[in-house]
């Protein structure tokens, strides 16, 4: 396990901002009167001070407790609580609340459940489609095992992006993601955007040890699975339990896989050492 390799000295272009603003104190209290659960908060994501402190968060739906066990993410792994069903309720009253334009959703996978999960997704939808009919939604979704049907009700409900994360490239992909395929990640892409998703967008971390020509190949295969949306940013190593960071990637080298994947037809690319899959999601509609 990496607890037992050194690790490399974080640089300065990963310094964080402190939360400042009323926004941050907000948001932060409506999230807690309301017992929803953020990846922000769940994955310590990088970003969370900027993004809070301007109003907007990542709201995580069925608990906190996954069923898989990734070995790049913070989110905890074990057994589930049983579905809440008033929690699309809560969401939607607190997106409600927040006043927001635009929400990303995401979620834990729950292989537990029989349909993943997806019931609880299309509810939540609903429920904030008829809350705050015009907030904008972005959904990152789990694989749901690969399984169509239970993809088709993801695109009954019809969120403007759908986002689901290759995480890293083929070869580093069964180490990084257990119980993932790199392979059936793609097809769930490329069945989205064929089944009347309008926008797909993916995501891949850098720093676990790939290489350029990987890092070029996965964005191959992202256009070729026809996705729309392209996210690069740095792994940081959220414990000793978790990889190991191999290389922290220059803010020089994210300019260029950005210029890169432009060219290759992306409609939109975040590519930066903090940049996280919903990390300005924002723009990624217009």
């Amino acid at each position: 396990m990496s607890e037992t390799k050194e690790r490399i000295k974080k640089p300065d272009w990963l310094k964080i901002k402190l939360p400042t603003g009323n926004n941050f104190t907000e948001l932060n209290k409506n999230i807690s009167d309301n017992k929803l659960h953020t990846i922000c908060e769940s994955g310590r994501c990088p970003n969370k001070e900027e993004c809070w402190g301007a109003g907007t968060a990542t709201i995580m739906i069925l608990g906190n407790v996954c069923t898989r066990s990734c070995q790049f993410c913070n989110v905890e792994t074990g057994k589930p609580e049983d579905v809440d069903i008033f929690e699309p309720g809560r969401v939607a009253k607190s997106v409600k609340l927040m006043g927001a334009k635009h929400l990303v959703i995401t979620s834990v996978d729950r292989d537990d459940l029989i349909d993943g999960g997806v019931s609880v997704w299309a509810a939540t939808i609903r429920a904030i489609r008829h809350q705050a009919p015009a907030v904008t939604l972005e959904t990152l979704i789990p694989d749901f095992q690969g399984k169509t049907e239970l993809l088709d009700k993801i695109i009954e409900v019809n969120p403007e992006v759908v986002s689901h994360n290759i995480e890293t490239v083929e070869r580093l992909s069964r180490q990084v993601r257990i119980q993932a395929q790199y392979k059936r990640s793609l097809e769930v892409l490329k069945y989205l955007k064929e089944h009347g998703i309008r926008r797909t967008k993916s995501g891949i971390m850098l720093g676990l040890g790939e290489t350029e020509e990987e890092i070029i190949q996965s964005l191959d295969d992202l256009r070729a699975a026809k996705v729309d949306i392209v996210t690069m940013g740095q792994y940081l190593q959220p414990t000793r339990q978790h990889l190991a960071v191999e290389r922290y990637v220059t803010p020089e080298d994210f300019k260029r896989y950005e210029t890169l994947a432009l060219e290759k037809g992306f409609m939109y690319v975040e590519s930066g050492p903090l940049v996280r899959s919903s990390y300005h999601a924002e723009k990624h509609i217009v």
